[in-house]
């Protein structure tokens, strides 16, 4: 029997267990006879033992054993390492030891990173296992029994108190006061506070059964008892690591149809094939650029293979030591060799500069898809908001409404402002806006708040103080719970601290005694002594300080003598509770009362019959407290908006403050009243309305919500499978166990520095070090950044290899007079042009900074889109062009045309004129590849006119070309590098095959800056080509500018026709 409770959706796909039969649905009989257990004595030793046989230890399971040989394999079979490993091959084989090593070590790199890598995130299931407890206490035959966790069996009974860790997932049926920290499954900020005697009708999230207490989770208050229902992987906890254990089959199963009978063995085997080739070559894992240019790898394998046989085929297949090895040169100039190298430190040097802004990378390979991101999946709780309370709101019936605004620490009294407005919170949320008028903070404090400020102050045990912190600075500080923190911060900006009216030589009051907070009549009392009378102070949930009041001063004028309180005040006061709740606020009620003569005198020492004190009260007001956003967050999610990020808000909070929330930083819009009823429920929507709609009902919604509250884990895993049915690639952050499902799901797992636990570390690809949801901006800027640049320097490479490989293959024509080609360039010129023009400024191109629009266009995840495959083309077809004219001009136009005998190898003869062509065409194409990388800084801009508006235009280009100076030092280097070979002795005419020249020089500069003028021409031809498009864009779609200005558009537009339908 499975009592697996992991998420609303799991209880519906479990087929075996009736619906009504999940555990927090029973009563405490039924578990009892459910479990042939009794609460009272437990098991038995004896159905013990055999109940740990059935269900087996209560732990996550052992885990498979991490094989490195296993992990080394992965890593090195895919398509970008092996073609690199046949370089290296061939390199060496060439004895060309420089090419060889540089491959050999980015191999080695790459191959020993990705181990690492993989390795960490097979150690997932051991930080699971960290959380669980390693004793529980258990009542087995009557007696009081500690055990180890493990031997922890469905049916036990099981006790727990403060700080224990849960062993299982239990069913309550005895509490006291008991409080359990659920952050790491629900993500709820707070303890929440249990119940026993609930029985639920009904399904609801995990979060909302307080009947139940979870494994792994932790006592924070109280004790409480309860039956074990689920123990190891049946429990919440155990559901997230199975989901973590979940492994990816290659191998196709064979279609079964309704009788039975199997089918389609063919396209299982075939499909079986593709997917394991796919996985072993890297085409069809990992990240969208990974799987590209495995694919690319791949597909200019084959095609050097081909060069090479044309190469052997156009010498009649005469292959001698010379012609295998230019036949070598040609397929390795069609194999971009230093692209993983460049990528490799491109992405090692952006993983710097984000652990500089707050963002720790774990995986490399998530940099690049950063800039892909278009839809982030956040958390609320200390990501979106700062983790800790500050009250926003207090309504004195009498006074008014007194709202806090601009306080964005949380400890500090003295930030922020106070306005006040003569109304009710139910007055104000009724009025419209332009209605609403806040005036000055009545001085002095009208008698009323003056009560109300002396109960908030006494009813609270926090305090509020100062300190210097390190560099002697005074900062504010708080210990206690936070919503009493909150509180005692608003009293204390009132000037009305606990510790000024409770210590020193005037003290006003005398601490008598108190009345903790109860979770089951959920208030607080606490009694002092007066100058002139012994007061009862109380705060708590409204309703139940509601039961305690019979008394009130009305809801106007300044009523001296309290009134009569009754059943339409009470609704006055819940309806103006409801006001502050639908902003998102938790709302506590306040009361006071006068004790009798004879309760003055009474020894309050002693016992006192708590339901005698906390009576007959006078109420005096409310108080809204909440989470507030963090100051960044507002601007981040606008910024998002801007950058064509979508920002969804999934969380375990309550609908009502996570839809108040959700509108304070931007993520809804605050006009809700604008859209139609059925588009505000599709934005905001609670967890369990959302699970119940069926794949194909999520798909059929016009848009996904932007808010989810209440989440399960499963929730949160099915917004992103949603996501991904709409082709979206996703972020998703997370800080509990109860994110890592979601964080692995997702494209890019995000998760927090300081809050989240191990494993939902474990489970992503970067940590922010600050929690903070802007700093995810950061790091979407820096891959963008990453990804513009990753485009640029594979533009360049790409580009170069088709200039090589046509100059290298057209060059075939040139036929000596043993009916043998003459190469244009020879194997050690071919390999050199490889070396200086293609790894450093292509690493150059990899550190350019940031466009200044980079975070205001839409998001793309590919890098070799239409535009760059044509310019891919249009330079590499232009560089070859004007290498072959410097090789013609100069052996056909200034030269006789002869082409000599064996001018492949250093025993030809009369090879000075073909010696020198090869000097002026090495010389072109070296400078022509150098200008190249220059001219991919901007895909469009002109190198001359990177910056249109700049003041200086006449030097602007010489600003912008020094700004990177690696990219300087590279170019300049390689364009410097060509006169030591051409001249120096030996190495020019035995090694490299070429001579000395004099005039070539001008010739080889001439169409250098042929290619680069070619180049801005080309540029320039793009620039009005993109504006006619916009142009036209902008015509026949005069919406999609301002969609793209407004997030909420879509919504609105569908809004408008649902009503135009009704």
């Amino acid at each position: 029997m499975t009592l697996s409770t992991a998420s609303i959706s799991s209880e519906q796909k479990n087929a075996q267990l009736p619906i009504n039969l999940v555990p927090y649905r029973l009563s405490i009989n039924e578990l009892e006879r459910l479990f042939s257990t009794d609460r009272a004595n437990g098991l038995t030793s004896s159905k013990a033992k055999d109940l740990l046989v059935k269900y087996g230890a209560n732990n996550l399971g052992e885990g498979a054993s991490i094989s490195l040989v296993g992990i080394f394999i992965h890593q090195a079979c895919n398509a970008m390492v092996m073609v690199l490993i046949i370089s290296m091959v061939i390199s060496l084989a060439m004895k060309d030891w420089i090419s060889g090593g540089v491959i050999a070590f980015v191999v080695f790199v790459n191959i020993f990173v990705g181990c690492i890598q993989e390795y960490n995130a097979e150690k997932t299931m051991s930080s699971l296992k960290s959380l669980s407890s390693p004793t529980a206490r258990v009542i087995r035959d009557g007696e009081d029994q500690t055990i180890p966790a493990e031997e922890v069996v469905p049916g036990d009974v099981c006790i727990v108190q403060v700080g224990d860790t849960i062993p299982a997932d239990l069913r309550l049926f005895d509490c006291m006061n008991l409080e359990t920290d659920e952050a790491l499954l629900t993500g709820e900020s707070l303890p929440i506070a249990k119940m026993h005697k609930e029985v639920y009708n009904e399904e609801i999230p995990v979060g909302d059964r307080l009947n139940m207490a979870y494994s792994s989770s932790t006592v924070s208050k109280g004790r409480g008892t309860g039956i074990v229902v689920c123990t190891g992987l049946q429990t919440e906890i155990g559901a997230i690591a199975l989901s973590l254990q979940e492994k990816t089959s290659h191998v196709r199963s064979v279609e079964v149809d309704e009788h039975g009978n199997k089918s389609g063995y063919s396209r299982a085997i075939f499909g079986t094939i593709k997917d394991v080739v796919g996985a072993f070559l890297g085409t069809s894992t990992g990240t969208p650029l990974l799987r590209k240019l495995s694919v690319l790898a791949c597909g200019l394998f084959c095609i050097a293979v081909v060069f090479a046989i044309v190469v052997m085929a156009a010498q009649k297949f005469h292959v001698t030591s010379e012609v295998g090895i230019y036949a070598i040169c040609v397929a390795l100039s069609m194999i971009p060799s230093s692209l993983v190298v460049v990528l490799t430190i491109t992405m090692a040097v952006g993983a710097k500069i984000m652990a500089s802004r707050n963002v720790i990378v774990r995986k490399l390979d998530s940099l690049e898809a950063l800039g892909a991101v278009n839809d982030i999946c956040s958390d609320k709780t200390g990501t979106l908001t700062q983790g800790k309370m500050i009250a926003r709101s207090v309504w004195i019936p009498t006074v008014g409404t007194y709202t806090v605004h601009e306080s964005n620490e949380p400890f500090n009294p003295t930030v922020g402002s106070i306005k006040f407005i003569d109304a009710a919170p139910a007055e104000v949320m009724n009025s419209e806006n332009d209605t609403i008028t806040f005036t000055a903070v009545p001085t002095p404090n009208p008698p009323h708040f003056q009560q109300w400020l002396e109960t908030a102050t006494l009813a609270n045990i926090a305090t509020v103080f100062t300190s210097l912190d390190e560099d002697g600075q005074e900062t504010w500080k708080a210990h206690g719970d936070p919503t009493e923190i909150a509180i005692q911060v608003f009293t204390t900006r009132m000037d009305f601290p606990r510790l000024k009216l409770t210590e020193g030589d005037d003290s006003q009051f005398t601490h008598l005694a108190e009345f903790p907070f109860d979770s089951s009549i959920k208030r607080m009392t606490a009694v002092y002594k007066g100058l002139d009378e012994t007061t009862v102070f109380t705060k708590g949930a409204v309703e139940r300080v509601l039961e305690c009041c019979d008394t009130w001063y009305g809801n106007s004028g300044s009523n001296e003598t309290p009134q009569k309180l009754t059943d339409d005040d009470k609704a006055f006061i819940e309806e103006n509770m409801n006001a502050l709740s639908s902003e998102g606020l938790r709302v506590l009620a306040f009361s006071r009362r006068a004790t009798t003569p004879a309760e003055a005198s009474m020894n309050w020492a002693g016992k006192v019959d708590r339901a005698d004190v906390e009576k007959n009260l006078t109420f005096l007001g409310l108080v809204g407290i909440y989470d507030p956003p963090r100051r960044e967050t507002a601007g981040a999610v606008k910024q998002c908006h801007k950058a064509g990020i979508n920002v969804h808000m999934l969380t375990g909070d309550h609908p009502g403050t996570a839809k108040a929330i959700a509108q304070e930083v931007g993520i809804l819009p605050r006009n809700l009243h604008n859209y139609a009823d059925d588009v505000v429920k599709i934005m905001v929507m609670a967890a369990p309305d959302f699970d119940k709609l069926s794949d194909a009902e999520v798909d059929a919604l016009p848009v996904l919500p932007l808010v989810i509250a209440r989440c399960a884990p499963q929730t949160k895993v099915r917004m992103i499978d949603a996501l991904h049915r709409r082709k979206k690639f996703c972020a998703m952050t997370g800080d509990g166990v109860n994110d890592s499902p979601s964080l692995k799901k997702a494209d890019i797992g995000i998760a927090m520095g300081i809050t989240g636990s191990d494993v939902a570390k474990d489970a992503s690809d970067i940590v922010l070090s600050d929690d903070n949801f802007a700093s995810i901006l950061n790091a979407i800027e820096e891959g963008r950044r990453m990804a513009a640049n990753i485009q640029k320097f594979v533009l360049q490479l790409l580009a170069e290899n088709v200039a090589q490989a046509l100059y290298l293959m057209i060059g075939l024509v040139f036929m000596d007079e043993d009916g043998y080609s003459v190469f244009p360039l020879s194997p050690v010129e071919v390999l050199w042009i490889i070396v200086i023009t293609s790894c450093f400024p292509a690493m150059g191109l990899g550190k350019e900074a940031a466009a200044d629009n980079v975070l205001e266009v839409p998001p793309t995840s590919s890098i070799f889109s239409w535009e760059v495959i044509i310019d891919m083309f249009a330079y590499g077809t232009w560089m070859a062009a004007c290498c072959l004219c410097t090789f013609i001009i100069i052996v056909y136009g200034k030269g006789d045309g002869n082409l000599g005998i064996s001018c492949n190898s250093t025993s030809g003869e009369f090879c000075d004129t073909v010696f020198k062509a090869r000097s002026g065409s090495f010389a072109t194409m070296t400078w022509c590849a150098l200008v190249l990388a220059w001219e991919c800084i901007d895909m469009r801009l002109s190198l001359f006119k990177m910056h249109p508006e700049s003041e200086t235009p006449y030097t602007q280009f010489f600003k912008d070309v020094w700004k990177n100076q690696f990219l300087f030092w590279s170019v300049i280097g390689g364009f410097v590098s060509v006169f030591p070979v051409v001249y120096i002795p030996v190495i020019n005419d035995k090694v490299f095959l070429h001579a000395p020249i004099s005039w070539e020089w001008g010739l080889a500069m001439a169409f250098t800056v042929l290619f680069w003028a070619g180049a801005e021409f080309y540029k320039w031809m793009k620039r009005i080509f993109f504006r006619k498009r916009a142009y036209l864009d902008a015509v026949n779609n005069p919406e999609k500018d301002l969609e793209r200005k407004s997030p909420f558009e879509t919504y609105k537009s569908f809004s408008r026709s649902n009503t135009m339908n009704v």
